[in-house]
């Protein structure tokens, strides 16, 4: 009998990445109850539960426990794991809201972000996801919402790519498109209504430092915008 599938939901962009991949194994990069990670010809793809954080990506369970893996590999641009295959049933969008609040000229304080304090940033901090690289991807990600473009800071976070984690790379990648968890999503939607600092405390409590980082760094950029949102939490 055949391995029974695991229903899963995609954004767009793992799913064609998944598309274009060869056929065979793929190294795991994390293992844990709630999410695994393996790394796709050097971008990491997630599968994530109901319990875990949704980062964009992943494909996505509905349950609450993933099986115990061994190993991962794909074959005809389905990821297995193990022998499971991991079947799409829907498409999720990770695009991040278009800011709803008039951008004014830009402010003068703080400064704009300079390739140094980029360099300072990347891969500084512990776990997969440096705390430095959650703030650069509230940053880049709040600018993206803003739709204001940021080239130089792009250029240099693409140059400091290979001093962090392979997941951590993924996720800058992932917010130099405008790709965002749904708690960020939620918090930049709620922006200017009664229900802002709910959707703040929500992103803030992602993770152990993850969503206070992606916090700090969209308040950063969107003050530094001329925006008057509140004090980050």
């Amino acid at each position: 009998m055949s391995p029974l599938p695991i229903a899963v939901s995609a954004p767009v962009r793992v799913r064609d990445r998944l598309r274009a991949a060869a056929d065979g194994p793929v190294p795991l990069v994390h293992r844990g109850l709630h999410a695994v990670y393996a790394d796709l010809d050097g971008w990491c793809v997630g599968v994530v539960d109901g319990l875990s954080t949704a980062v964009p990506c992943a494909l996505r369970t509905t349950g609450t426990e993933l099986p115990e893996v061994r190993g991962a590999h794909v074959a005809g641009g389905v990821l297995h794991l193990d022998d499971r295959p991991l079947l799409v049933g829907r498409y999720v969008d990770v695009a991040v809201p278009r800011l709803q609040i008039p951008v004014t000229s830009p402010g003068t304080t703080p400064a704009p972000m300079s390739a140094d304090e980029v360099a300072e940033l990347v891969g500084s901090g512990d776990g997969l996801t440096p705390y430095g690289d959650d703030l650069l991807c509230g940053w880049l990600a709040a600018h993206r919402s803003a739709g204001i473009a940021t080239p130089e800071v792009d250029r240099a976070v693409r140059a400091q790519l290979h001093r962090t984690t392979l997941l951590s790379a993924t996720l800058l990648d992932c917010a130099l498109r405008g790709e965002v968890l749904p708690e960020f999503a939620a918090w930049l939607a709620a922006l200017g209504t009664a229900a802002a600092p709910t959707h703040a405390a929500r992103l803030a409590a992602v993770g152990h430092t993850s969503g206070l980082g992606l916090l700090r760094g969209a308040h950063r950029a969107l003050t530094g915008l001329g925006l008057e949102i509140g004090a980050a939490a």
